[in-house]
């Protein structure tokens, strides 16, 4: 159950402002207005990010079980570390990706979500979560309910703007979790 809670609310939190909350902004405000628009880009996020995220959380934990648990212990707190001073950088939005939306809401959300999740803040959190927690399941589940959790409300208001949310203050909580995570991982 820890191993789902913390990846909710870590990804949950590290996704308020990034690339991909940006993209489900665009993708509402380009798709809604379509019968069903909205559903499907709820529907590509959700599956984009739960294979996106699987395959990272497996990575994560065949990739712990090639060290030893006192490095691994220090690579994890390090990860940690790194992320929370990443998330001090705000991400903006890539160039457009119209040649994607002729496929529709839900194939242009799937692609284009997946696309942006590499590589991504989110991914990285969730290779470093399996590896720290070895509950495969319950990671995935966290962090795609954490990317739930922080892009739905945007798909659903569509005209909302991030530039309304404290984003200096949500990048330093954010920073601060993580630091917390690295912390933990260290001492326990």
């Amino acid at each position: 159950m820890e191993a789902l809670l913390a990846s909710t609310l870590t990804v949950a939190v590290a996704e308020i402002g990034d690339k991909t909350q940006l993209l489900a902004l665009i993708l509402a405000a380009r798709f809604s207005h379509l019968r069903g628009g909205k559903t499907a880009i709820i529907l590509g996020i959700f599956l984009s990010t739960l294979v996106n995220h699987f395959a990272s959380a497996w990575f994560g934990q065949w990739a712990i079980g090639l060290i030893s648990p006192e490095f691994a212990r220090y690579l994890i707190a390090g990860s940690f570390f790194a992320i929370a001073l990443w998330v001090l950088v705000p991400d903006k939005m890539d160039e457009e990706q119209s040649r994607f939306y002729r496929m529709g809401p839900f194939i242009a959300t799937f692609i284009l979500f997946f696309i942006a999740e590499m590589g991504d803040k989110t991914q990285i959190a969730t290779v470093v979560l399996a590896a720290k927690y070895d509950a495969l399941a319950m990671v995935v589940m966290g962090t795609t309910l954490g990317m739930l959790i922080a892009n739905v409300p945007v798909v659903i208001a569509g005209h909302f703007s991030a530039e309304k949310l404290p984003m200096t203050l949500i990048h330093r909580g954010c920073a601060l979790l993580f630091a917390l995570l690295g912390v933990v991982t260290l001492i326990f």
